[in-house]
């Protein structure tokens, strides 16, 4: 039996977002239905706003199991009650789907016959519309107003896969090496606060 590479990396994507979804419901002290839809949205709202924008059927719509990955996920963070978990490793499994997505997002726009630079678009709105989504129902304020490097890990991500795949690399080295080297700068952004220059608006005279 052949695995899928994508299907692979798809469920990891989901399981990683899932995870970042109920360790949120979990800080804010919720019964175990909220885990459960929190772990989905997270893990799902990416993908679906993806397969909206390009015509495509809504990928757990077609297949069931992401949407018992993320409840699996859920239940489990639920039942461990956060025993063992450090308060950054929200922070960390992000960082991995976010990366994991990206390429899951750009590949699945590429196999459609999107163009490139719509491929990364579509990569970067995978990896970031669940941790938005789930940010906004946690009261919480969302990653992309903080100076910290998020959006622009995603799109090296999905840019490094895309161009890579476009050079006639595999998809497996593509995909390791576009995760490896967003999830870096992600790292570096919580880590050492990497961020952009903000901008400043003229001085009035």
């Amino acid at each position: 039996m052949e695995i899928n590479p994508l299907a692979v990396l798809d469920y990891a994507g989901v399981a990683m977002f899932a995870a970042s979804g109920a360790l949120m419901a979990a800080a804010k002290r919720q019964d175990a239905l909220t885990f459960v839809f929190f772990a989905a949205i997270t893990g799902v709202g990416g993908g679906t706003l993806r397969d909206l924008l390009i015509g495509a059927p809504v990928f757990w719509v077609q297949d069931a199991g992401y949407v018992v990955v993320c409840t699996v996920v859920a239940i489990l963070v639920y039942l461990t009650r956060g025993r063992g978990v450090h308060e950054q490793t929200l922070l960390w499994l992000d960082a991995v789907g976010l990366c994991v997505y990206a390429c899951v997002g750009a590949a699945k726009a590429q196999s459609l016959g999107v163009d490139p630079v719509i491929c990364v678009v579509m990569g970067a709105l995978t990896a970031t519309f669940g941790g938005i989504i789930r940010d906004v129902l946690a009261g919480e304020p969302s990653i992309l107003l903080r100076r910290e490097l998020y959006i622009s890990a995603a799109i090296v991500s999905a840019g490094v896969f895309v161009g890579l795949r476009l050079f006639g690399l595999d998809w497996t080295p593509a995909s390791g090496i576009a995760v490896a080297l967003g999830f870096a700068v992600r790292a570096g952004a919580i880590r050492w606060k990497w961020h952009l220059p903000a901008f400043e608006p003229p001085e009035r005279r």
